[in-house]
């Protein structure tokens, strides 16, 4: 919060003394039970019906994806084929992609919100300029904390052998980076998406000649490699490319794939990286979906929001509560009987994901606080995963070191917070004042 007199700071610390009677130690209320970070999977994609713009999905669960913006970001110049995104130590989504079919370059672009994506550079990364071709980056964070593309690329063009290679970061800002080195797989493979599993690195690589996904492991990125599932190992069939991977919260893998003749995405699951599933249709985006990538963020931790009629009221500012008026989100100071029902919260599962929550008004009853263009504002429920998404948060330790902080679910990184007063999610800037501004006590309901 910005802007107060150090009167009003010592008059709500002197309130606290007085509203402390208000928490839930007062009312011997049991926290809901928090089963632990809930997943959220984002997915970057561009589709069948445009290669020159990136679409943005969600998803809960791995499977069912959400648009999130179509046409969220299109590069200055040339194409976005196979966008492969990360998220790095700043807080910055980064996105990889192909530039054009020819030539020797790959694309970075970055968000703050994995909505809006600015433009940062084409990096020369490939062989023979014009003439050869630089296809399917994708990142891998390594083990040490090394961050590194790996691409493929041919000599020779469309026609040619490609190979992969890689390039790593050796700045923190990504914006500089090693000559290129081959990774130790053989010529006439493409669209490598390489995970670490122990001590293994483990590669999923299209050959190009028989058009199977093949595996392969190794003890180092740069090999030597060992192709352990070639031909139709899996069961899978031809046709296949764009292998990509997450890690779902059992610890086990999911494994998507473009049937590109076919036009249809699938998906499969393992345990191990070695034995898969037989594979299962992707819903609602087979079809229209191209070459994609899928990063999984946790939301909130194991920390258990009590549930049911509640008020929410700041830590730095105890003299104030959450409220709405005129349908939007504030932190005020409470005095009417109407200032407390609109201060008085129904407490539940979250829309989006029951391990996290949604705050429901009771004057009226039946609306939510959602965020919207980062506001909070109170609404009704329109149905849309877009609202679901936007009306859930997942409850952390306070940041500030006590209280309760409430992560956005669409958001991860982004948290409810006051600034002037009113209520917004804003990115964790690590500052002592987002921090203080984003904790909350939960108290006893107010109306």
């Amino acid at each position: 919060m910005r802007n107060v007199s150090r009167h009003r700071r010592i008059l709500a610390a002197a309130v606290s003394g007085l509203l402390g009677g208000a928490t839930l130690a007062g009312l011997g209320a049991t926290p809901a039970a928090a089963a632990g970070p809930a997943p959220h999977y984002l997915m970057t994609a561009f589709t069948n019906s445009s290669e020159s713009n990136m679409y943005v999905y969600d998803s809960s669960n791995a499977t069912d994806y959400s648009l999130i913006r179509a046409n969220a970001y299109t590069p200055p110049s040339g194409l976005i084929r196979d966008p492969s995104v990360m998220r790095h130590t700043d807080g910055y989504y980064y996105i990889f992609y192909t530039t054009n079919w020819t030539g020797n370059t790959i694309g970075f672009a970055r968000s703050a919100d994995h909505v809006t994506w600015t433009f940062l550079r084409n990096v020369t990364v490939g062989l023979n300029g014009s003439t050869g071709s630089t296809w399917a980056p994708e990142w891998f964070k390594d083990s040490d904390g090394s961050i590194n593309v790996i691409f493929s690329a041919s000599s020779t063009g469309t026609a040619g052998q490609f190979q992969p290679y890689k390039i790593t970061a050796t700045n923190s800002d990504l914006s500089a980076w090693s000559a290129r080195t081959a990774i130790g797989i053989p010529a006439n493979h493409i669209d490598t998406f390489v995970v670490k599993s122990g001590s293994t690195y483990h590669a999923f690589v299209k050959n190009e000649t028989t058009k199977y996904i093949e595996h392969a492991t190794a003890g180092a990125l740069t090999g030597p490699w060992t192709f352990t599932g070639t031909g139709n190992w899996a069961g899978w069939g031809s046709g296949l490319e764009g292998p990509a991977l997450v890690q779902l919260p059992n610890g086990s893998w999911r494994l998507y794939f473009d049937q590109y003749g076919a036009g249809r995405y699938y998906y499969t699951d393992s345990s191990n990286l070695n034995t898969w599933s037989a594979k299962t249709e992707m819903p609602g985006l087979s079809g229209t979906v191209r070459h994609f990538t899928v990063l999984r963020e946790n939301v909130g931790d194991s920390t258990a929001v009590p549930t049911g009629n509640r008020s929410l009221r700041s830590i730095n500012f105890p003299d104030r509560y959450v409220r709405h008026r005129n349908s939007l989100g504030y932190l005020e100071a409470v005095s009417t009987a109407t200032d407390r029902l609109d201060a008085t919260f129904t407490i539940g599962a979250g829309l989006a994901n029951g391990n996290c929550y949604t705050f429901q008004s009771v004057n009226p009853a039946g609306r939510y606080l959602r965020h919207s263009n980062n506001r909070l504002v109170l609404a009704a429920n329109d149905g849309t995963a877009t609202f679901r998404n936007d009306a859930t948060f997942c409850g952390r330790a306070g940041l500030s070191g006590s209280g309760t902080s409430f992560e956005s679910y669409n958001y991860p990184g982004f948290y409810l917070r006051h600034y002037n007063y009113e209520l917004r999610i804003e990115r964790n800037d690590n500052s002592a004042a987002l921090k203080a501004d984003a904790s909350f006590t939960v108290t006893t309901p107010l109306g």
